[in-house]
């Protein structure tokens, strides 16, 4: 299944609830390198690589993509587990995702770990609180986040 020209990915992934200790969570901000005016926010995480598990996985992104680093049993979860489809730099992907909770001591981020295509697509790195999130206007993934995030407070 292809849309827009583009080749259809399915991929195993890691999120992660990162929240300081005031409950906020971490987002980044990036886009779509073929659509770069649908700017949006998501949480820490990405692919599952071959031989990890997810909370390998989640480990992993968190330090690529914070700088922080946990152990495995710093992370609570799976506390939610869905799929969803969604475009990227001209491909589909088809994601199972699992989402885990991290909790920050510290809240500097250092995102100079970052592969290169987030290089490309990723400018900031913000704590929001529930309520900045639910009222912000902004574009972020997963769109019922701060019920999520109410839900694991």
């Amino acid at each position: 299944m292809t849309h827009g020209g583009g080749r259809h990915i399915d991929r195993r992934a890691a999120r992660v609830l990162l929240l300081d200790p005031d409950g906020r969570v971490l987002m980044l901000h990036g886009w779509d390198p073929a659509r770069p005016s649908h700017t949006y926010w998501f949480t820490v995480g990405g692919g599952v690589e071959p031989g990890e598990t997810l909370l390998d996985a989640a480990v992993r992104e968190l330090f690529e993509e914070t700088g922080l680093l946990f152990a495995a049993a710093d992370l609570v979860g799976p506390v939610r587990s869905d799929t969803v489809s969604f475009p990227f730099d001209g491909s589909w992907f088809s994601q199972e995702q699992s989402f885990f909770v991290a909790r920050a001591v510290s809240t500097a981020v250092d995102l100079s770990r970052l592969n290169e295509v987030e290089q490309g697509c990723i400018d900031e790195a913000r704590w929001w609180s529930v309520d900045a999130l639910s009222s912000s206007g902004e574009r972020f993934y997963p769109p019922d986040l701060p019920s999520l995030l109410r839900e694991v407070a």
